[in-house]
Formats: structure tokens, sequence, C-alpha cells
């Protein structure tokens, strides 16, 4: 979500599929992390210029409370998935995505389910001090209910803050039977908050005010505590500086980031999203929907990270209320015939809700990621209910809501969402997936 340590500005990536910024060399051993050196922490800037309260942690006078959340520390509480994918320096990376020359860190077979431990970058930036133990006491968290994972990856963890992206990625997960052509079909399950607090970030350059906010020399990151009211969970702010968080918005957590390794031998940036999926940060993807995309390497190689507790669509400061999250996503694969037989050609990102089926559409350019987002939409309506392509065009323009995913992460984001209840007189394919265990040609795995 937050291009927040992108240094490219968006006319600098002219393309979708332009070749990410070089890589640096992995250091030996993990390849991704330098062992047993910690890098150089920065002294914190004074001031709220960068760490805006938002009113703290520990300032909170209303019965419910942010502490009564337990905070999930790795390897504690529930974990719900076949499998368990905890956030390590081995498992993640930070600030790119996996290509296809990546090794997998954990293979399952399709249909099984993996609980994953997501880390936000919130907390643990440069411009934050990299320490997210000190960041978070600033605003009244206790060490105990700072993640140990979080201090891990910030100390131990290698990422170059101008050539790489801020987000920390868990994965690449193997599934066995994805072939390019196929659709990975990803499902979220559970989305529960780690900790009972997050950040909202504008830095400078970034956002959709560039050039007006932040005020000042230096960048805002606002602490937004978690509160229950009414039996619902909220984000927190004050309307003032340093005031009572009397401002109060429902939480809807979701991945930011979910997304397929891309073809080839270099690592793709975090932040802008593309046919792979990665940064699409599509608030829609809430608990109980699902997430097509087209696998372009062998196994697919899954990852997810960006965590978010809440998301207005546009994102427009830059970051939304960015936190912690233990994801369970359950993994199958669309045999690429099943695909085309349910869905036409999908070519991007594909989502799913109880209501709706979400086109997407991407690119530099907001008015031509809405285009594509229309072109999208009409190959759908045409390849899974056999609509002419007028009168598609024409149901979109009466029935369908085009919404701005966002418009800070280089590339800008538009998704779609076509009614499935408007369509329910006529005939369609499901699109069935793989048999737990068995290959997309049907022979067991």
């Amino acid at each position: 979500m937050s291009g927040g340590e992108a240094r490219q500005a968006a006319s600098e990536v002219p393309e979708l599929d332009q070749a990410a910024p070089e890589v640096p060399e992995p250091v030996e051993g993990t390849g991704r992390t330098a062992p047993g050196v910690a890098p150089e922490v920065p002294e914190p800037v004074e001031g709220t210029g960068r760490t805006g309260s938002g009113g703290g942690f520990d300032e909170l006078s209303h019965p419910g409370r942010p502490a009564s959340l337990p905070i999930l520390q790795p390897h504690t509480g529930p974990i719900p998935g076949d499998h368990y994918l905890a956030a390590t320096p081995t498992t993640v990376l930070w600030g790119r995505l996996p290509c296809a020359t990546d090794a997998a860190v954990l293979e399952i077979a399709p249909g099984e389910t993996v609980t994953f431990d997501t880390v936000s970058h919130e907390g643990i930036l440069d411009d934050q001090g990299k320490d997210p133990g000190a960041y978070f006491a600033a605003h009244g968290v206790p060490r105990e209910q700072v993640l140990d994972d979080a201090v891990e990856i910030a100390a131990s963890v290698l990422r170059d803050p101008v050539a790489d992206g801020p987000h920390v990625v868990v994965g690449p997960v193997h599934v066995t039977g994805a072939h390019p052509g196929d659709l990975l079909k990803i499902t979220v399950e559970t989305l529960v908050p780690r900790v009972p607090y997050g950040v909202i970030s504008n830095r400078h350059g970034k956002g959709a005010l560039v050039g007006e906010l932040p005020r000042g020399e230096h960048n805002v990151s606002v602490f937004a505590a978690v509160d229950e009211r009414g039996g619902i969970l909220h984000g927190t702010l004050p309307v003032v500086e340093g005031g009572e968080p009397v401002v109060a918005f429902p939480l809807a957590p979701f991945l930011g980031t979910m997304g397929v390794a891309v073809a080839g031998h270099e690592r793709p940036h975090s932040v802008p999203p593309g046919t792979h999926g990665g940064n699409i940060d599509i608030n829609l993807l809430v608990e109980g929907t699902t997430l097509f995309l087209p696998v372009q390497v062998e196994g697919a190689l899954a990852y997810v990270g960006d965590p978010h507790f809440a998301q207005g669509d546009g994102e427009v400061a830059l970051t939304a209320l960015e936190a912690s999250l233990r994801a369970t996503l359950r993994f199958e694969v669309i045999p690429a015939d099943a695909a085309r037989a349910a869905f036409g050609e999908v070519t991007g990102p594909l989502v799913r809700t109880p209501e709706y089926l979400v086109p997407t559409g991407m690119h530099v350019d907001l008015d031509e990621a809405m285009r594509a987002c229309v072109r999208a939409s009409l190959s759908l309506l045409n390849g899974r209910w056999g609509m002419d392509e007028h009168l598609a065009y024409a149901y979109l323009s009466a029935a369908t809501d085009f919404d701005i995913s966002q418009v800070v992460d280089i590339v800008s984001g538009v998704h779609a969402r076509i009614r499935e209840a408007d369509f329910a007189g006529v005939p369609s394919v499901e699109p069935e997936a793989v048999a737990s265990g068995n290959d997309a040609d049907g022979s067991a795995a």
C-alpha cells in the first residue's frame, strides 16, 4: 500500500511491465539477511513531525480497552491453518517480491490452508528510527506489546531504502499442481489483529497531494490505537494533535498485498501492483472473499503482506491504517481450461465477494487504469455470461460502480463491482478447482 520508500516518481515508471529496479546482490547465507549483523539505527527526529501521536496508546479513557486484545506474538495464540508460516528473516522479503528463481519457504497441496503472521512496515522504517520497540514506546506501547518478529526484521533483514519498497512480504509458498496459465484461487478465511494499534503515514513525494501535504520538512506518521465500541473494533483519532481520540471508524482488516511470483530472475519492487497481483490494495478483500491470480511460474510461488486494519478507497494520504494481522488463507488451483470456461481470459487480479465479481485495471495514469478496468469488465461479462459487447457496455454504465483502489502506489488501481445477482437468470459455469493432492491434469501430485 504505502509507496513511502519507493523513490521512483510515477513518471519514471511509464509502463506496468517495466523492469523493476536492479536488485542488490544477496548476502551469503540465506540470501535475504545479513547474518548476525544489525544495521545502524538512526536517531529519531525530535518533535511530532514524523510521529504524530494521534492521542497515544495509554491515553484512552473509554471502556473496552486496546490492551484487552491479545498480542499475537509468533507461535502464540490460535493457529487454525493446515500450515503455519511465521515472519522470520528466512521467510520474508522486505521491499521486493518473489520471482521465479526464489526458493519456496513452504510447499503445500492445493486446497490446503496456511496461517501467516504478517508484519506491518509502519514502525520499522528508516524514517521512524528502524527500532519498533523505541518507536511504539514513544506512543505508550510497552515492549511486551511490540511484536518480536517486527523487532527482528527491522534489525536483521536487508533492505535498500532508496531502491526497495517498504513492504514486508511472507513467502513464497509453492502450491503443487499450479502451472502457468492456471488461476490461483486464494480464499481469505480469517484475519485477526496481532496488536491493538496501527499507524497512518504521509511521506513527502507521495500521496494524492504531492507538494501540498505534508506541510513542513518532515514526514508525518499518525499513531492510532484500537478501541472496542459497541462490541466492534474501531480505529481512533483525535481532532487536534495530542487530543483525546474522539473520532472512531470501524476496522475492516485485509491484506494489501497478495500475489504470485513473476517469471524471470528479477524481483519486482513491492510498491506497484500488476498482473501478478502484489500491492493491489483492494479493501473488498476481507474475510470470506476470494482473489484469483493468473499463475506465471510453476507452483505459483504465492506471498502475502502489507496488512491493513482499515482503508478508504483511494488511500489518499499514502497509507491506510497499517497494522499486523494473522491471516489464514486457502490456496486452490483452477486449471486453465476451467478458468476460461468460468470467466473467459483473466489477465490480471480478479476478486470475488459474496455479492460481486470485481475485475481490475491498473496503469500509471488513472484515466488509463479506468479504461483498463472497463475493458476487463467487458471481457468478463462476455466470457462468463456471453453478453454482447454493446449490451455489456450499456450494463456497466447503468449498473456497475467503478471504485478507485488507490492512487499512491506508482501504478494506480481501479476496480469494478459487478453484481452477480443481476445475472441469476443467465447460465454460467463455476470455476472448478483441482482436488486436494492432485495436479492440474488430475493426476496425483
